[in-house]
């Protein structure tokens, strides 16, 4: 059965020797390539983690002590020693979160999925627990060296050197990575105490002539320890983090428990907030990870758990991503002026292959989007076009800078959003579905939203055309759709796209009055273009005429639609971010500034935290199929008043008659 079977608490850690502790790890690192092979998930940093969170759990009392993981991918190794060793869905519908979950589990604490919020977090709960008189609680905040590379960390930092009698760990996990190897001064700083000689002869003379067995071995290893402080600075440069006033402790092994837990016990006794420097190697014990410089198995689809080789199925075109990576190199040699920016992702958004070829128009300023954000309207104060191009999710985090610092002094700068709508399997804080409806009211700003990957193409080109204003150009995760060309374009060059026209088209009336033309004028945003052409065909089917438009830019919602909305009984808008705030509300409050009187039938994503799932299955939780939209429409066209429908059959798309939907 093994030692990882018979767990089911962390109090079932503190019975194990040391050398059991060992076995134990390995049954772990087993275990997590053999179970996140089959399903996917984050396994490099899981890897990564496994002593670390092994000394944490048998160090500290959770849940009574409270232990906060900054981001959270790593929590695979916590939820195993709490209990939870079915991974067979993991990130699947029904099965464990990628993420903690408080849902799970009364030890997970924080469940938001965005880094460098941990120590804020930790800050406020040690700051609960003191004013509330529970001394004998302690929080202990795991976060990485790529999360404090953001800005909210040294913001909780600078408040926790403040509160010098908090029990409060902090624990530094140093990989030299997030996603992609950790960039920045912090980096720099935490590299200098992993790597400055003199400080590592020390340590390495301090594990060959001293043993840690016995209580005389102990008493030796307590006095290098105590050494550390006052060599330091003959040795390495002065800490940082004490500096700033904290007690810091380290380096140590990230993966010796042994050690680790010394250190960890030393942190708990000292009363106060304290750093814990635990240096680990991303993807450990793992040769396919380890040997993966790019991102050592971050995040990994299914894969073959001896060698690592992908056994997904071959996609079935080029993704978003790849499109926008290649459209960017393109660009990059037509435009000198276009830079990339980045927050911690230059290889998830594709901006990698740009930097390639262009290594001094990129910057990569780490786990950072309100600093990426104002750092690109000062660099199109000079008269470049930035590329700020980050998850959708991530933005949210830069309301203000976009708004104040982009917007305000109409600064040129373009926003390219991956990963916008439903991505599925990561779950509530990671649903790209908050971006339109914050961005709609920013004065100024243009947003995009291509269908397939020609118009993303087009519109990147189009965005970065522009330079008196913020432009935004978002996009879906996964494979683009094939090409879906239009019938015509309205309202110019940067118009309006009609997809289909189907169902009679009435004709005028006697008296000369203006009749609509169809029953529906659907406005599909983006990557639901395909399912609103799905849409117009059931509907077609049960006697309902539509027109199928793609706004190409989404916001403000442009002239044409509007005139459009004149011919149709319904306006149906159907888009992939939350409807309330996003380009229904906006296309309803356009129409009533004009004097339309159509009414809007709004079809978005419902406003909750969606769990996670694949993306069909969350998209159809959230009636957001051809079906339940259809079925909505119909019902909705038949409590309006009646027209004369004796005009001329059409049915169009692409130049071509629809096929029959049964």
């Amino acid at each position: 059965m093994g030692l990882l079977s018979q767990i089911t608490s962390p109090r079932d850690l503190r019975g194990l020797s040391l050398a059991e502790v060992g076995e134990l790890a390995d049954e772990v690192r087993a275990f997590l390539v053999r179970e996140v092979s089959r399903t996917g998930g984050h396994l490099g940093p899981n890897l990564g983690v496994v002593e670390l969170t092994l000394a944490i759990h048998r160090t500290f009392d959770s849940p009574h002590d409270a232990v906060v993981f900054d981001t959270g991918h790593q929590s695979y190794v916590h939820k195993l020693l709490t209990g939870r060793q079915d991974f067979s869905h993991l990130r699947q519908r029904g099965g464990l979160a990628g993420y903690p979950s408080r849902e799970e589990s009364a030890h997970d604490v924080v469940e938001n999925s965005h880094a460098s919020t941990s120590l804020s977090w930790a800050h406020g709960i040690a700051r609960g627990f003191a004013q509330q008189g529970q001394t004998d609680r302690h929080v202990v905040a795991v976060v990485g060296d790529g999360a404090l590379t953001g800005g909210m960390a040294w913001e909780a930092l600078n408040n926790i050197a403040a509160d010098v009698d908090r029990r409060l760990v902090v624990v530094v996990n140093d990989n030299g990575r997030s996603y992609a190897p950790t960039i920045g001064g912090m980096a720099h700083h935490l590299a200098t105490l992993r790597t400055t000689r003199g400080y590592e002869r020390f340590l390495e003379w301090g594990k060959s002539t001293l043993t840690r067995g016995g209580a005389p071995g102990r008493m030796a290893y307590d006095t290098l320890h105590g050494m550390k402080k006052g060599l330091k600075d003959f040795v390495a440069p002065q800490g940082l983090f004490e500096d700033l006033g904290l007690k810091y402790v380290g380096p140590v092994d990230g993966h010796d428990v042994d050690a680790l837990e010394h250190a960890l016990r030393r942190a708990k006794a000292y009363g106060g907030p304290v750093i814990v420097h635990a240096l680990t190697r991303k993807g450990n014990g793992f040769s396919a990870a380890e040997a993966h410089e790019d991102d050592r198995f971050h995040a990994v689809g299914v894969i073959d758990p001896d060698t690592g080789a992908s056994l997904a199925p071959a996609a079935t075109g080029p993704t978003w991503t790849k499109v926008f990576a290649e459209e960017m190199v393109q660009v990059g040699r037509r435009r000198p002026d276009v830079v990339g920016i980045t927050a911690a992702m230059l290889i998830p958004v594709g901006l990698h292959r740009f930097a390639a070829e262009h290594p001094d128009r990129v910057i990569d300023v780490g786990i950072a989007e309100q600093h990426a954000a104002t750092a690109a309207a000062g660099l199109a104060f000079t008269g470049l076009h930035p590329v700020v191009a980050v998850y959708s999710t991530f933005l949210n985090r830069a309301f203000d800078q976009v708004l104040l610092d982009v917007a305000l002094h109409r600064a040129g700068v373009t926003f390219v959003l991956d990963r916008a709508g439903i991505t599925g399997d990561d779950g509530p804080s990671h649903h790209g579905i908050w971006d339109m409806s914050l961005l709609a009211p920013v004065p100024g700003l243009r947003l995009a939203a291509p269908r397939d990957a020609e118009t993303l193409r087009e519109e990147l080109a189009e965005a970065l055309d522009v330079d008196d204003a913020p432009t935004v150009v978002r996009f879906s995760k996964g494979a683009a759709p094939e090409r879906i060309p239009a019938l015509e374009r309205l309202g110019g060059p940067h118009g309006v796209d009609v997809l289909a026209r189907t169902g009679e088209v009435a004709p005028a009336g006697a008296d000369g009055a203006r009749r609509p033309a169809r029953d529906v004028l659907v406005v599909a945003v983006g990557a639901f273009a395909p399912l609103a052409l799905d849409v117009a065909d059931r509907l077609a089917a049960h006697g309902i005429s539509a027109t199928v438009v793609d706004p190409r830019w989404v916001l403000p919602v442009p002239a044409a639609v509007v005139d459009l909305a004149r011919d149709h009984r319904l306006v149906l808008t159907v888009e992939d971010g939350v409807r309330t705030g996003g380009v229904g509300s906006c296309t309803t409050q356009a129409l009533a500034d004009a004097g339309v009187e159509v009414p809007v039938s709004v079809v978005g994503v419902p406003v909750r935290f969606w769990e996670h799932g694949s993306r069909a299955q969350v998209l159809a939780a959230a009636g957001l199929t051809a079906q339940d939209i259809a079925r909505g429409v119909a019902e909705r066209v038949a409590g309006l008043p009646p027209v004369d429908r004796a005009g001329e059959q059409t049915g169009e798309r692409s130049g071509a008659p629809l096929a029959e939907r049964s």
